[in-house]
């Protein structure tokens, strides 16, 4: 009679089948696929970048449209949900020509922050509409302000990437790129600053570099100027991709 080690060691082991990875719906070929969009000549090769668009990138488009709207639940629109989603869809492929793939940004990543600010700005214009013409004062605040705050927390975000990239083209001394991080790294750390007004941000910062206040002051209106120009670059594009201001080119 066997022994029961001999039949563990007789028994057959199936290997598990590895499940295939789901491909992702905008991956890295709708991304080349745009590169080779943009680089066509739309006077003499329109019909190739209709294809290109129809057979290669209008899926992925639709589908982020989708998923943006899905996940924020923007309430301030008159149309139905497929207008919505074809207004984006439509928003997109006007700023295709914008992205260049040379400066870093995943095409992902770049058009769902630009669907994703547009509908944000509708949405905000939309619910002053309804405010003016309802007179009503209160209406759903709850979306509007979840907008809001996404809205603000990605620009913040491309700000502080912005000056981070920056800082040593803007400044050239040692004491100046100094005070610079000292700034970024507070606008970092903004959620755990509990007293935002500017007299306590300047104490913290000289505590931080040892520099006196009117050479931080100094650094302070460099990045206000910036800051002008970032805003009007977010607004109209979705995402700060321009990391040459003209003011200091």
């Amino acid at each position: 009679m066997e022994s029961l080690k001999t039949k563990k060691q007789r028994r057959i082991v199936v290997p598990k089948k590895k499940k295939a990875k789901k491909k992702l719906y905008f991956d890295m070929d709708v991304q080349d696929a745009i590169v080779r969009y943009n680089a066509l000549d739309p006077d003499e090769n329109q019909a190739e970048r209709n294809k290109i668009y129809g057979e290669e990138i209008h899926t992925a488009f639709d589908k982020l449209c989708e998923n943006i709207i899905n996940t924020f639940k923007f309430e301030y629109f008159d149309d139905v949900y497929v207008d919505v989603k074809h207004e984006v869809l439509a928003f997109l492929v006007m700023n295709m020509h914008k992205y260049d793939h040379t400066k870093g940004s995943k095409a992902f990543s770049y058009f769902s922050v630009v669907a994703k600010n547009y509908l944000i700005l509708h949405n905000n214009a939309n619910y002053k509409k309804y405010k003016k013409h309802t007179g009503i004062e209160i209406l759903n605040s709850k979306s509007i302000g979840n907008s809001k705050e996404n809205y603000f927390i990605e620009f913040t975000d491309e700000i502080i990437d912005y000056f981070e990239n920056n800082i040593n083209r803007l400044f050239k001394n040692k004491r100046d790129i100094d005070v610079a991080y000292a700034i970024v790294e507070l606008m970092k750390r903004r959620d755990d600053i509990e007293n935002f007004n500017k007299k306590a941000l300047y104490v913290l910062i000289r505590e931080m570099t040892n520099i006196e206040t009117s050479y931080i002051t100094k650094v302070v209106n460099v990045f206000k100027k910036e800051y002008k120009w970032l805003v009007n670059e977010f607004e109209t594009k979705g995402i700060i991709e321009d990391k040459k201001n003209k003011f200091f080119d």
